[in-house]
């Protein structure tokens, strides 16, 4: 394994506190110096002058959809556009088909991870048999063979006593349940937010409620059996105020948003444009305001992509049918410095922490970090210079991106995972 050098970037670790123009040095895959002044005999050099040297994105809401539907993804496809976007390690939720809901549903999966992975692959498990909702998986032997979270994401767990239990036996086998908090019955197969915006569509609205309220219902659960939760793609201002107050109780819970609720609203989906389609869905500015806001003060942990991918045939089609569901691993980094950054709401460090080491503090991994000794997961990005999204461009195997004919700031340079240069701005993927 070769060494790397790379000279003279802003590097930026929140876990060490460190930002500052410096050098990074690895060997053997892991960090080995950051200091001044380094050289390098053999190996390769990597001019990092005007640019940022962080971590790898830690990505803990990825769609894989291998096994089952790979004509939307693969871990190939998946992984391919991650380390595009800066992404090193993600975290596959498990509503494959099957569902990652047995032992032997995570070992098929492992195995396709080690063929074809480009970067870190973490593996979620369900919560309950195929995420019907109805009778609880075997945690203890999906975390022996490998899962790190439980999640019956794209579902809610409606009954209270099945979702009790699930949080008592996460906490006994130490894993993290992330939680899809929507209340079926509220949101009734609504496509858009609920508001004047979904009667001048002509469509049917999903109400802020469905959301909050059932993130009520699942931090007063967490908070009766002492148990951790992560609440997954935040979108409403009454749900940021109910976990502001459950934090400052000093409960278990963390929190995630998704860019394309804090740069986007429901104003953009006027044009029933089904690659603004999402669950939950895009809400009204107040909505965008809050969560940004949330981002700022630090309610909201975790900036997530939610990268869905679905085929044209299952986006290009009437709004009503369309899938809900928009691609992100390409853009998570670009738009959050675009919407975050150059609008001066946070700071580069904030931000890094927000992407990288939050998200593997949450899931408890060793990543989002540039620790001497730990592995080199590193990317080399140019802060300020801007890229147009084009669907050409998109190296994911679905295009269904809300970015599209957007121009973004900042762009990946490098990818480095595991001390291996997985990708380059110069070379085809």
């Amino acid at each position: 394994m070769k060494k790397i050098l790379i000279k003279n970037g802003r590097v930026i670790d929140p876990a060490n506190n460190l930002d500052k123009i410096t050098d990074c040095l690895i060997e053997n895959g892991k960090i080995a110096r950051i200091e001044n002044n380094l050289t390098l005999s053999q190996g390769e050099v990597i001019d990092a002058s005007g640019k940022i040297v962080m971590p790898g994105v830690v990505d803990m809401h990825v769609h894989l959809r291998e096994p089952g539907r790979e004509d939307k993804e693969t871990v190939l496809s998946g992984t391919r556009a991650a380390v595009k976007g800066g992404v090193t390690s993600v975290l596959a939720m498990p509503n494959t088909q099957p569902a990652i809901d047995t032992a032997q549903n995570v070992r098929i999966l492992k195995d396709v991870i080690k063929k074809d992975a480009l970067c870190n692959v973490f593996m979620t498990g369900a919560i309950t048999k195929a995420r019907l909702g109805k009778e609880l998986t075997d945690m203890a032997s999906l975390k022996k063979e490998g899962i790190i979270a439980i999640s019956d994401d794209g579902s809610s767990v409606d009954d209270d006593a099945i979702m009790a239990a699930a949080l008592k036996e996460a906490k006994k086998n130490g894993l993290l349940t992330i939680c899809h908090s929507e209340d079926k019955n509220l949101s009734v197969k609504g496509v858009v937010n609920l508001s004047f915006t979904s009667t001048r569509l002509g469509l049917r609205g999903i109400s802020n409620e469905s959301e909050y309220k059932r993130i009520e219902r699942d931090i007063g659960l967490a908070e009766s059996v002492d148990a951790s939760i992560h609440i997954a793609h935040v979108s409403t201002k009454e749900s940021v105020n109910l976990i502001a107050q459950a934090k400052k109780k000093g409960l278990k819970v963390t929190c995630e948003t998704a860019p394309h609720y804090f740069s986007l609203s429901e104003e953009d989906v006027l044009d029933y444009d089904t690659n603004k389609k999402m669950n939950p869905p895009l809400r009204s500015e107040e909505d965008s305001k809050a969560v940004k806001e949330a981002l700022i003060n630090g309610v909201i942990d975790v900036i997530a992509s939610d990268h869905a991918p679905h085929t044209e045939n299952e986006k290009e089609i009437e709004f009503d049918r369309a899938e809900f569901g928009v691609i992100g691993l390409e853009t998570i980094l670009a738009v959050s410095i675009t919407e975050l950054l150059k609008e001066g709401l946070l700071d580069w460090p904030t931000l890094v922490e927000k992407l990288s080491l939050a998200p593997a503090r949450i899931l408890g991994i060793n990543k989002g970090t540039l620790s001497v000794k730990s592995e080199a997961d590193v990317i080399v990005v140019s802060p300020l210079d801007e890229w147009l999204v084009e669907e050409e461009g998109i190296v994911s195997k679905s295009k269904n991106c809300a970015f599209i004919n957007r121009k973004l700031r900042g762009v990946v340079e490098c990818t480095i995972c595991g001390g291996v240069i997985v990708f380059n701005k110069n070379q085809k993927l």
